[in-house]
């Protein structure tokens, strides 16, 4: 499968089974973030695997949007490991290095026929103080991840692109 046919063929899972995700689909999964271009390589990712039912329980009670997945990956970044922009202060790369190591772990999911879905419907602050972070890791998203439910399906606006026109600029 080429890549843009398996970006193509990626949804949102919101419906998962309870079967476990396997150990070696996991460890691709995570090797896939580490191969993620980050700013200047610094690598300030952080990847919290949960799969405790306590840990999703307390993810439960923060957001509705873990929808029965059994492993849930928490996408943060260390503040004090991300680049900073030095031709303008207060610029920075943790949050845009977050979302390419996600970003690779979904198509690693898919690749690995499993289903995610990315969840920024969660309170970051309140997370970090739930799962007791350091003051210097950012949360920036959620990634549940696992097999989806037979009877999910992409929503319906899954498969509606923008026309190029409206979308891509010549400068």
């Amino acid at each position: 499968m080429s890549f843009l046919e398996l970006a193509k063929a990626r949804f949102s899972t919101r419906k998962f089974t309870n079967q476990a995700v396997e150990d070696e689909k996991l460890a691709k999964i995570l090797e896939a973030a580490k191969v993620a271009p980050t700013a200047k390589n610094l690598q300030p990712q952080k990847i919290y695997v949960i799969q405790s039912k306590e840990g999703v329980d307390k993810l439960n009670e923060l957001t509705r949007c873990i929808y029965g997945a059994t492993t849930v990956l928490m996408v943060a970044y260390d503040d004090q490991m991300d680049w900073q922009n030095p031709l303008e202060e207060g610029v920075h790369s943790g949050e845009i290095d977050a979302a390419i190591v996600a970003t690779h772990m979904m198509m690693e999911a898919q690749e690995q026929g499993l289903g995610s879905c990315w969840v920024g419907w969660f309170p970051p602050a309140e997370t970090a103080k739930v799962f007791a972070l350091p003051p210097n890791i950012h949360p920036v998203m959620l990634l549940p991840i696992g097999y989806p439910a037979e009877d999910c399906h992409p929503a319906k606006l899954h498969n509606q692109y923008r026309e190029d026109a409206e979308m891509v600029r010549m400068l």
